[in-house]
């Protein structure tokens, strides 16, 4: 199959006067790029954080939740298995406890036996906890039956979710997100997790008024470590006040202020915790808690949050490990999988399709976005990737993964709209999503799929580029500058690392792996050789002898060495 070959784009210049010179001028030119022009742009200070009661239903929420911690009922939060909804739930449940509440328990649903959210059946397997109040994090925005199913019980709901709402709202005691229409909240962007801690602050302003003793004290930014947790592993766009928050908890996690959890989670990892960064979250980190709700019980890592015991919490992270390896030998099975049913596509005149779906009747549920994530990036499209929902099942589960300029979330919303019934449910963003079907509907859901797929797609938005800050003088090569750019971010989803482009010369490669694509380059204005290593890059043909790269500038401490590496992204000749 013919693949897409990436080109390199320089951003445009933009003015960064507005720096002080004690700012690298590489880092100007980058966050510059990012729109932040001035140092007082770059400024993340707690203090600039949007205020709670912007946003809609946040006043009912909190005084809900309030008087019942005043009441001391019981109050049970169900949060999601992934790490926005394992890192909301223990920020929920740690933090109520610091605002006082003396009985608060969690749930959390499994992937196959209860499927999404506050489902029926997970409402009735929580029955025998008898919740007065059901507190619901990274989900229940579209929990329209369970939260029926939980009322019904007679408990009280309060829905805190940051995914689009649909057609029909739950009918709860109070709905908290930033992405209901309507709603004043200028960040659309707050992960679960975010959305929670918003809650949690309004709490605490609604007890001190009453005069609540616990409240006068409790410091909630002792869970800033799990917000910049959860809200890198989501991938939300890393807008100003999302970037305060994950800064913030860099913070505390640098200076070893986290929780026993987080510590154990990198130290099983290999990372250290005072220079912890984003990508540390998202490639070390959150993959950890991320199995247990893909493979196991989320409530595994939920534990591993939660535990003030540092022996338990390693001990914890060690399974996670353990789980998370499992893992990645499953995804690279199925990946090489999907790599086949692409081959065996057929391919129409026109090239590929503007939506691919990938379907395998051995696939695990649990592992599909991720498939869908790893064929997206190969093929610059939007792609489901389909699996029983459990073994032998007439029920599939779907994930979807999306480029910038299709809006997934909505795409399945129109099919939905114009194909009643074709989906039994769906919900997400406008780059990842999930959905439920029987498998009799998959062959007609695809075409539906392809059609709006046509006519929302921009062509040009098919062509893959990477964004480059241009080249590096040979002087910029060093481990100074490495430190700097790895925590000067945050980066993440729309803030993106700095990746720069410059004219080599190769000195000699080799394969490492099956795989990847080591190298030794030689750049104008630097006597000495950098070290280069392209992750699954080898072609089985050598590289051109001189070649352009677009590549990050990285650490590399292998071994204890203190030296720099090239993180290539594409090689092209020059």
């Amino acid at each position: 199959m013919s693949i897409p070959v990436p080109s390199i784009r320089r951003r445009e210049g933009v003015d960064a006067s507005g720096w002080d010179d004690s700012v690298p001028e590489v880092l100007r030119r980058v966050y510059a790029s990012r729109g932040i022009v001035s140092a007082q742009d770059g400024e993340l200070r707690l203090a600039r954080l949007l205020a709670p009661d912007l946003m809609g239903g946040m006043q009912k929420a909190a005084e809900l939740l309030a008087r019942a911690i005043r009441d001391q009922v019981r109050i049970v939060v169900v949060g999601d298995f992934d790490c926005d909804g394992a890192t909301g739930t223990a920020v929920a449940v740690r933090g109520l406890r610091l605002l006082g509440a003396e009985n608060v328990a969690y749930r959390v649903p499994h992937r196959v036996e209860h499927g999404y959210g506050l489902s029926p059946a997970l409402v009735a397997d929580m029955a025998s906890m008898a919740p007065d109040l059901v507190l619901t994090v990274d989900s229940g925005i579209a929990c329209v039956a369970g939260v029926a199913a939980a009322r019904a019980r007679g408990w009280q709901v309060v829905v805190s979710d940051h995914h689009l709402p649909g057609p029909v709202l739950p009918d709860a005691d109070a709905i908290v997100d930033p992405n209901l229409d309507g709603d004043a909240f200028p960040s659309k962007a707050l992960a679960g997790v975010g959305v929670v801690f918003y809650l949690l602050l309004a709490i605490r302003r609604v007890l001190r008024e009453g005069g609540a003793p616990a409240a006068a004290t409790a410091d909630l930014s002792r869970l800033l470590d799990l917000v910049a947790v959860g809200t890198v592993a989501d991938l939300v766009p890393l807008d100003y006040n999302n970037r305060v928050l994950v800064a913030a908890g860099l913070q505390r996690i640098r200076r070893g202020e986290c929780q026993p959890g987080v510590t154990a989670l990198a130290a099983v990892a290999g990372r250290a915790l005072s220079t912890l960064c984003a990508s540390d979250i998202g490639f070390a980190i959150a993959p950890r808690l991320n199995a247990a709700g893909r493979l196991e019980d989320m409530a595994v890592g939920i534990e591993c949050l939660l535990t003030d015991d540092p022996v338990e919490a390693g001990r914890l992270a060690e399974a996670l490990d353990a789980i998370n390896a499992e893992r990645r030998e499953l995804q690279q099975q199925m990946v090489d999988q999907a790599e086949a049913l692409l081959e065996a596509l057929p391919i129409p005149e026109g090239g590929l399709p503007p939506i691919v779906c990938l379907h395998d009747p051995g696939w695990h549920p649990g592992v599909v976005g991720l498939v869908a994530s790893k064929v997206k990036e190969r093929l610059h499209r939007p792609v489901l990737a389909f699996a029983p929902a459990e073994p032998g099942s007439d029920r599939l589960r779907g994930s979807a993964r999306s480029i910038a300029g299709f809006h997934v979330r909505d795409a399945l919303a129109e099919v939905d709209a114009t194909c009643p019934g074709l989906i039994e449910r769906f919900g997400g963003h406008a780059m990842a999503a999930g959905l439920s079907l029987a498998a009799g509907n998959l062959e007609a859901l695809v075409e539906a799929l392809e059609a709006v797929a046509a006519r929302r797609l921009d062509p040009a938005s098919l062509a893959r580029e990477i964004l480059s800050d241009g080249p590096l003088d040979g002087r910029d090569f060093s481990r100074a500058l490495a430190e700097q750019l790895r925590l000067a971010g945050p980066w993440g989803q729309a803030f993106p690392e700095p990746v720069f482009d410059n004219e080599f010369e190769l000195l000699d490669w080799r394969t490492v792996g099956e795989r990847h694509l080591k190298l030794r380059v030689l750049v104008e204005g630097r006597r000495e050789p950098l070290s280069a290593i392209h992750f699954g890059g080898c072609t089985g043909q050598p590289p051109p002898q001189r070649l352009r790269m677009a590549y990050q500038l990285d650490l590399d401490d292998f071994r204890g060495r203190r030296d720099i590496q090239l993180l290539v992204r594409h090689i092209e000749p020059a």
